[in-house]
């Protein structure tokens, strides 16, 4: 029995707004989706949420067994300043012509800055990452089914959806909630307003006027792809036109995924995904944090602490730790104070696998490892609830500390599955790593400690009780705990 069988999933599918039981089109395969970054600009935490929580989807899935094809897009062209109306300037241009660099001089950039990022949070790649840019020819062909299927309109060399034709035959506003009656897609005032037959529709082929850089020959003339049209194509390239899941962010509900349905509907006849897996935010302030408003923290600044929201820098996986804190459908604003809870934490739960390694079998268990397995298994199985089994890890830290000190037993059998299911959801599913040990700060720092611990115990050798008692007391103020036992001394920051 596969441990999906034996742990069946259940998603929160933001089509419907409810739990229901995950059941692949084509179990054990998996074809997984998710909306990658627009690269203009430095990755922030905003970007670091949604990458660790879907990171945390991609590898539970993996860990149960499914053979998962993750698809995570690069948008480097056609997201233009006004999402809702479509309109404005390329954002990649935009910062190609501040920075004075070619378009795919930011791109690479920008790209490269991201990769960097995941790769420190212990992201998994995905199985494949394609580029808006590089699909040209897909998005022309989607746009030639659209307008074959009587969907779609040209005007001077642009090409809209026709979003009214569209709710004649398909619902609208399933995802997002949105009331067609009720939607506002801008003012008429902004470029290319005044050509569309209805405000409401989007496009899905932009003509680009001379001086536009970024631009590709198509049936309707010299043009470039609006923003909807790229995740479309590609999903449908390496997942077929209807795949299991599409992840993304909150605020991408609309109108980004509501087009994405919209434009699979009216090239392919149906739907495109079976569950819509959407994280919420990450505030500032209790504003969502994004580089459009400007009230953002960067990745790199969190790390080097050079921002003056921070109190210090923090590691990476304290970034981790802090986002797997909270289930990816709630709200978490930042505060300097969550994240040094978060360290804490962290450091409780690494010195704990610390311990877990050097702990023999002592006769019969005093803990249910079995039922405690099973409470791990039940909590990520109910929409990858980390919090929940965080819960229940330590629970199991409280056990391997009682055990460490000689305070409580456990069976062979028992210490087995206490560590190969602590491990496996620590660092297979939860993705921590533990503190770089030939990193100059920790490697300084054990061998000082392992200095003190020495003198402390020469001195109690000697029943210089005073000097020894003297030591602890002072790294007890600086937040070091000394812990005696049977197999020596070992510290833990708090």
């Amino acid at each position: 029995m596969t441990l999906y069988q034996e742990f069946p999933l259940n998603v929160y599918n933001s089509l419907g707004r409810e739990k229901q039981l995950f059941e692949p089109l084509n179990e054990p395969f998996v074809g997984f989706y998710k909306c990658g970054p627009t690269v203009y600009g430095e990755p922030h935490l905003g970007h670091a949420r949604s990458e660790v929580s879907f990171d945390l989807v991609f590898r539970y899935l993996l860990h149960l067994g499914y053979k998962v094809r993750y698809v995570r897009n690069i948008t480097d062209v056609g997201h233009l300043e006004d999402e809702l109306a479509g309109a404005g300037e390329d954002k990649v241009l935009k910062k190609a012509r501040l920075e004075q660099l070619e378009p795919m001089e930011i791109v690479q950039k920008y790209t490269n800055t991201y990769h960097e990022a995941y790769a420190e949070l212990n992201t998994l790649p995905p199985s494949i990452e394609p580029s808006a840019s590089g699909h040209i020819i897909e998005q022309i062909n989607i746009v030639k089914q659209i307008l074959g299927n009587s969907y779609a309109y040209e005007v001077n060399g642009s090409i809209y959806l026709d979003i009214e034709k569209f709710a004649e035959k398909f619902p609208y506003g399933q995802l997002s909630g949105k009331v067609l009656e009720d939607l506002q897609s801008g003012s008429r005032s902004l470029d290319g307003q005044d050509e569309k037959r209805n405000a409401k529709d989007f496009a899905l082929w932009k003509k680009a006027k001379p001086e536009h850089i970024m631009k590709w020959d198509s049936p309707w003339g010299e043009g470039f792809p609006g923003w909807h049209l790229e995740c479309t194509a590609m999903s449908s390239k390496y997942l077929g036109d209807q795949f299991d899941i599409h992840a993304g962010g909150l605020d991408l509900q609309f109108p980004h995924h509501e087009a994405e349905i919209a434009q699979s509907c009216c090239a392919h006849g149906h739907a495109p995904v079976r569950y819509w897996l959407h994280n919420n935010m990450l505030t500032l302030n209790g504003q969502k944090m994004a580089k459009s408003k400007g009230n953002f923290i960067n990745f790199h600044e969190m790390i080097t602490g050079e921002h003056e929201l921070l109190e210090r820098s923090y590691s990476p996986m304290i970034i981790r730790y802090f986002i797997l804190q909270s289930h990816y459908r709630s709200e978490v604003d930042f505060s300097n104070e969550a994240l040094q809870a978060s360290e804490k934490g962290y450091n409780r739960l690494m010195q704990a696998m610390d311990r877990l390694v050097q702990i023999n079998p002592s006769g019969t268990s005093d803990f249910d490892v079995a039922e405690w397995r099973r409470k791990c298994y039940s909590a990520m199985s109910d929409d990858f609830n980390a919090p929940i089994l965080m819960a229940h890890l330590f629970d199991a830290v409280k056990w391997v500390n009682s055990l460490a000190d000689g305070l409580a037993s456990i069976s062979q059998a028992d210490l087995d599955l206490l560590r190969t299911t602590m491990e496996a959801f620590v660092y297979e599913v939860l993705g921590l790593l533990p503190p770089q040990k030939e990193g100059g700060d920790s490697k300084a720092l054990d061998g000082a400690m392992q200095l003190i611990i020495d003198l402390r115990a020469q001195a109690r050798a000697n029943k210089d009780w005073a000097t020894a008692d003297k030591i602890r007391d002072a790294l007890q103020e600086a937040g070091i705990q000394l812990k005696d036992s049977k197999e020596g001394t070992s510290y833990s920051v708090n």
